[in-house]
Protein backbone atom coordinates (compact mmCIF):
# COMPACT_ATOMS: atom_id res chain seq x y z
CA UNK A 1 0.00 0.00 0.00
CA UNK A 2 2.96 2.46 0.84
CA UNK A 3 4.52 1.82 -2.75
CA UNK A 4 1.44 2.22 -4.28
CA UNK A 5 0.64 5.99 -2.59
CA UNK A 6 4.17 6.52 -3.21
CA UNK A 7 3.74 6.15 -6.53
CA UNK A 8 0.90 7.84 -6.94
CA UNK A 9 2.62 11.37 -4.82
CA UNK A 10 5.42 10.40 -7.52
CA UNK A 11 3.08 10.39 -10.85
CA UNK A 12 1.23 13.94 -9.40
CA UNK A 13 4.76 15.21 -8.88
CA UNK A 14 6.20 14.71 -12.06
CA UNK A 15 2.76 16.40 -13.94
CA UNK A 16 3.45 19.42 -11.32
CA UNK A 17 7.12 19.71 -12.92
CA UNK A 18 6.12 19.08 -16.38
CA UNK A 19 3.79 21.99 -16.26
CA UNK A 20 6.46 24.26 -14.83
CA UNK A 21 8.55 24.66 -17.95
CA UNK A 22 10.80 27.68 -18.67
CA UNK A 23 8.58 28.68 -20.77
CA UNK A 24 6.35 30.74 -19.13
CA UNK A 25 3.78 31.96 -21.78
CA UNK A 26 3.85 34.94 -24.49
CA UNK A 27 6.53 37.63 -23.43
CA UNK A 28 5.17 40.70 -22.83
CA UNK A 29 6.12 43.49 -25.00
CA UNK A 30 8.25 46.28 -23.92
CA UNK A 31 6.33 49.70 -23.95
CA UNK A 32 6.42 52.11 -26.62
CA UNK A 33 8.41 54.69 -24.67
CA UNK A 34 9.85 58.21 -25.21
CA UNK A 35 8.97 58.81 -28.91
CA UNK A 36 12.40 61.74 -28.66
CA UNK A 37 12.60 64.88 -29.90
CA UNK A 38 12.65 63.98 -33.50
CA UNK A 39 8.20 63.22 -33.01
CA UNK A 40 7.94 65.90 -30.74
CA UNK A 41 6.31 68.41 -32.92
CA UNK A 42 3.54 65.68 -34.01
CA UNK A 43 2.86 64.25 -30.13
CA UNK A 44 2.45 68.44 -28.98
CA UNK A 45 0.28 68.84 -31.84
CA UNK A 46 -1.87 66.39 -30.68
CA UNK A 47 -1.82 67.17 -27.17
CA UNK A 48 -2.71 70.74 -28.03
CA UNK A 49 -6.15 69.41 -29.39
CA UNK A 50 -7.13 68.59 -26.42
CA UNK A 51 -10.08 69.97 -24.85
CA UNK A 52 -7.99 69.71 -21.72
CA UNK A 53 -5.66 72.47 -23.54
CA UNK A 54 -8.03 74.03 -25.34
CA UNK A 55 -10.56 74.77 -22.27
CA UNK A 56 -8.75 74.05 -19.09
CA UNK A 57 -11.29 76.18 -17.22
CA UNK A 58 -14.18 74.58 -18.26
CA UNK A 59 -12.86 70.78 -17.25
CA UNK A 60 -13.21 68.26 -14.67
CA UNK A 61 -10.20 67.45 -13.16
CA UNK A 62 -10.23 63.78 -13.08
CA UNK A 63 -11.46 63.99 -16.66
CA UNK A 64 -7.84 65.32 -18.08
CA UNK A 65 -5.96 62.82 -15.71
CA UNK A 66 -4.41 61.01 -19.13
CA UNK A 67 -3.59 64.79 -20.36
CA UNK A 68 -1.96 65.47 -18.10
CA UNK A 69 0.17 61.92 -18.09
CA UNK A 70 0.98 62.58 -21.41
CA UNK A 71 1.98 66.15 -20.96
CA UNK A 72 4.30 65.04 -18.34
CA UNK A 73 5.94 62.19 -20.77
CA UNK A 74 6.44 64.85 -23.16
CA UNK A 75 8.59 67.20 -20.90
CA UNK A 76 10.94 64.30 -20.68
CA UNK A 77 11.29 64.89 -24.56
CA UNK A 78 11.40 68.81 -24.04
CA UNK A 79 14.08 68.47 -21.66
CA UNK A 80 16.58 66.38 -23.68
CA UNK A 81 15.98 68.23 -27.31
CA UNK A 82 16.41 71.74 -24.82
CA UNK A 83 20.29 70.01 -24.21
CA UNK A 84 20.40 67.96 -27.46
CA UNK A 85 22.47 71.16 -28.95
CA UNK A 86 26.48 72.46 -28.64
CA UNK A 87 24.69 74.78 -25.92
CA UNK A 88 21.49 74.15 -24.05
CA UNK A 89 18.42 76.34 -24.97
CA UNK A 90 17.80 77.93 -21.92
CA UNK A 91 14.41 79.25 -22.63
CA UNK A 92 12.98 75.98 -23.43
CA UNK A 93 14.20 74.16 -20.58
CA UNK A 94 12.69 76.50 -18.31
CA UNK A 95 9.65 76.16 -20.21
CA UNK A 96 9.55 72.48 -19.81
CA UNK A 97 10.38 73.19 -16.30
CA UNK A 98 7.52 74.93 -16.05
CA UNK A 99 5.50 72.06 -17.76
CA UNK A 100 6.71 69.91 -14.45
CA UNK A 101 5.81 72.02 -11.97
CA UNK A 102 2.52 72.62 -13.39
CA UNK A 103 1.98 69.22 -13.82
CA UNK A 104 3.42 68.11 -9.94
CA UNK A 105 0.66 70.76 -8.41
CA UNK A 106 -2.56 69.05 -10.44
CA UNK A 107 -0.93 65.48 -8.91
CA UNK A 108 0.18 67.30 -5.81
CA UNK A 109 -3.00 68.31 -5.01
CA UNK A 110 -4.91 64.83 -6.21
CA UNK A 111 -6.71 66.70 -9.24
CA UNK A 112 -7.08 62.54 -10.56
CA UNK A 113 -10.47 62.64 -7.78
CA UNK A 114 -11.91 66.07 -8.15
CA UNK A 115 -14.74 66.30 -10.40
CA UNK A 116 -15.06 70.01 -9.73
CA UNK A 117 -14.41 72.75 -11.89
CA UNK A 118 -12.36 75.92 -10.32
CA UNK A 119 -9.90 75.60 -7.69
CA UNK A 120 -5.92 74.60 -7.30
CA UNK A 121 -7.05 72.00 -10.24
CA UNK A 122 -8.37 74.34 -12.35
CA UNK A 123 -5.56 76.76 -12.19
CA UNK A 124 -2.76 73.74 -12.60
CA UNK A 125 -4.69 72.57 -15.70
CA UNK A 126 -4.42 76.59 -17.23
CA UNK A 127 -0.93 76.53 -16.13
CA UNK A 128 -0.49 73.79 -17.91
CA UNK A 129 -1.92 74.89 -21.00
CA UNK A 130 0.24 78.02 -21.21
CA UNK A 131 3.87 76.03 -20.48
CA UNK A 132 2.68 73.92 -22.83
CA UNK A 133 1.64 76.67 -25.47
CA UNK A 134 4.80 78.26 -25.16
CA UNK A 135 7.22 75.01 -25.37
CA UNK A 136 4.92 74.46 -28.76
CA UNK A 137 6.12 78.19 -29.82
CA UNK A 138 9.38 77.24 -29.36
CA UNK A 139 9.53 73.74 -30.92
CA UNK A 140 8.12 74.75 -33.90
CA UNK A 141 10.76 77.62 -34.22
CA UNK A 142 13.28 75.04 -34.02
CA UNK A 143 11.81 72.53 -36.29
CA UNK A 144 11.38 75.80 -38.96
CA UNK A 145 15.55 77.12 -38.66
CA UNK A 146 16.88 73.81 -37.90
Amino acid sequence: MRTRSSLVALGVLALVLTGCSTEAGPKARPGAGDPGPDALPTKLEALSADSCFTAPQSQRPSGCEKYVTEVGNASGSVHKLAKSGKTINQPLDDDATAIDRAVGAFRGAGCTTVAQVGGGCTKALSDISLALTEVKQKVNQLATTG
